[in-house]
């Protein structure tokens, strides 16, 4: 199981026949993460004339909100819900400030700013996987290391740690469908003469061929 989010907080803002769009994201864990982030920016812009957001909430994707915040009924809300949709995501929450600048953009008008909003602020953030993984100890002798550090390099499984005591010791991120295969190949290379465990299976952050636990790249 895996699913796509956004990698960090951001905000982006344009123009449109005089009025001013201001779109913020922020990845969240819970609903009220993402009712909290709403009301942040509602109260860092209490003069905009709407704060319109949405939210998505879930590895399932089964919390799903928005708000057209005064603006006409399915206008804003659900445009910037359908962009969050369309970019497969979830565990985010999206608002897009309006400062009305005396010009009316009609229905349509008012869904593609919206949905701009959301899609120019989701481009800014970026998007990450995140999938289900293992932290894996190795522990193993010294003169078996350098051929599990080959495997590790021609596979591109990256090593996080290594700590020598009497033995060596190797810390890993793996992801759970890969489990089965590093697991075997260590095995295999040491004929057997290697201790491996794992910790809970827990939800990792995915980019390249690399496991983080916090995305902070």
């Amino acid at each position: 199981m895996s699913y796509f989010t956004i990698k960090d907080e951001e905000k982006a803002e344009f123009n449109e026949r005089k009025s001013v769009f201001i779109g913020y994201t922020k990845r969240v864990k819970t609903e009220d993460e993402a009712k909290e982030f709403v009301s942040k920016i509602k109260g860092m812009h209490k003069q905009a004339t709407h704060n319109c957001s949405a939210y998505i909430v879930g590895e399932n994707k089964n919390i799903q909100r928005y708000s057209d915040d005064g603006e006409p009924q399915g206008t804003a809300g659900i445009p910037i819900l359908e962009v969050l949709k369309k970019n497969d995501l979830t565990d985010i929450a999206v608002v897009v400030t309006r400062y009305f600048g005396g010009i009316l953009l009609g229905a349509g008008g008012l869904v593609r700013a919206y949905s701009k909003g959301a899609s120019e602020v989701i481009k800014e953030a970026g998007i990450v996987e995140k999938v289900k993984g293992f932290e894996i100890r190795v522990i193993l002798d010294y003169d078996l290391l350098g051929k599990i550090q080959y495997i590790c390099g021609t596979n591109n499984w990256y090593i996080e740690d290594t700590i020598y005591t009497d033995k060596v010791e190797l810390i890993m991120y793996c992801e759970s469908s890969n489990y089965e295969e590093v697991s075997n190949s260590f095995v295999e290379a040491t004929s057997g003469k290697v201790i491996i465990s794992e910790e809970d299976e827990e939800f990792y952050f995915k980019m390249g061929n690399r496991l983080y636990k916090e995305c902070n790249v």
